[in-house]
């Protein structure tokens, strides 16, 4: 089972230069355009912002973690108060990933084998383990729209034996991530690996797409490759996926990787740079990335961004903004949350306009690319 019947997607355009295309993916708790931006919400809760924000600012799916949702408050929490959406309240689709990503992330307190992985638990030391299995499990009791099959994720740079053992357990972990899904009204992605290996990428998505998952994802990108590693691992994989299915780059958000990887043919990204760069007081514009603690912006009083509609550049200035973000005043990372995520969406809405008017080639041309501020960098 591996919930097919829940899903469609309808490719509504497609670019005649690139592999570009515009789609609708219906799900059962509503219809979303592609190319689509999931904002992150680890722990059942996007970061400094409400469900209600999320709405206003074009938010039409979210992403949530089993790992971490396992651990607080627990599957069975969830199960009783009616789901994910219902206990978040949210109503719009959510996916959920498999936990797979913190095979990477959390390396230093898991252990890998055949059977799965056994981390401790970065909160109290105690062990969870997640097999394919129990994986499954728990997002069969979160209820998310679309759930990823359990996969392991290594980092850039990683031996290639390590990244063949790797891409071989995620396929055979697929296979028991198949065999382990109950709900019909969940549709199940798999998952390619890989890492920045040709032959090893095609190896994993022969293996992932002879299961014939309702969708797929690229994962192992965004750890830490060089950009043309990834723009390379996209290359390889995109042809060997089934053209009529949705294709979800994990992970990757940084907007000129987005525009470029919409250009290779990718559907969905996730990622937490506007979240977390909010918090950090760096705010996205189509001229580049606002550092709001410097100096320049004490007497500044346009908004973040001129002819932007969200609600932080409606009514607020930059120089109030700074004011929020030196006096570590919470409401700085509220506004600057929902300006970021605003300006991800008009980006998103942007590119959904251009391929269909076949001028997708002309938009990626124009878009800036600036370089990000590093997460441990001075603000």
């Amino acid at each position: 089972m591996i919930g097919s019947e829940c899903i469609q997607f309808d490719i509504t355009h497609r670019d005649a230069r690139t592999r570009a295309r515009r789609g609708l993916l219906k799900l059962p708790h509503g219809v979303v355009e592609t190319p689509l931006f999931l904002p992150v919400g680890t722990q059942g809760a996007v970061k400094a912002i409400t469900p209600r924000d999320l709405e206003e600012v074009g938010t039409s799916m979210i992403l949530a973690n089993t790992y971490h949702l396992a651990l607080r408050p627990g599957a069975d929490v969830v199960r009783e108060a009616g789901g994910l959406h219902s206990f978040m309240a949210w109503s719009g689709p959510i996916l959920t990933d498999s936990g797979g990503f913190q095979v990477f992330s959390l390396a230093t307190l898991g252990r890998v084998d055949e059977e799965g992985v056994t981390f401790r638990s970065h909160i109290d030391g105690d062990s969870l383990q997640l097999t394919p299995e129990r994986s499954v499990e728990i997002q069969n009791a979160l209820g998310a729209d679309i759930i990823m099959a359990f996969d392991e994720c290594v980092p850039a740079g990683a031996e290639r034996h390590l990244v063949e053992r790797a891409a071989n357990r995620t396929s055979q972990w697929a296979e028991r991530s198949v065999q382990a899904h109950r709900r019909e009204d969940q549709a199940l992605f798999g998952i390619v690996q890989g890492g920045v290996h040709e032959d090893l990428r095609r190896m994993s998505a022969q293996q992932i797409t002879a299961l014939d998952f309702p969708g797929y994802a690229v994962g192992g990108v965004a750890v830490g490759e060089t950009p043309e590693e990834m723009r390379g691992a996209v290359d390889t994989v995109e042809p060997l996926l089934p053209a009529g299915k949705p294709r979800y780059l994990m992970g990757v958000g940084e907007p000129g990787d987005i525009v470029d990887m919409v250009g290779r043919g990718m559907d969905i990204f996730d990622c937490v740079i506007p979240t977390r760069h909010a918090r950090n007081a760096s705010l996205f514009t189509r001229r580049g990335v606002l550092k709001m603690r410097n100096l320049a912006f004490v007497k500044d009083f346009a908004p973040i961004e001129d002819g932007c509609d969200c609600y932080a550049c409606r009514r607020f200035a930059r120089a109030y903004l700074r004011h929020l973000y030196t006096r570590n005043e919470m409401l700085g990372g509220i506004l600057g949350t929902i300006h970021n995520l605003r300006f991800f969406q008009r980006l998103m809405e942007d590119l959904r306009r251009a391929i269909r008017e076949n001028r997708f080639v002309e938009f990626r041309e124009s878009c800036p690319r600036f370089p990000l501020p590093s997460e441990g960098e001075e603000l």
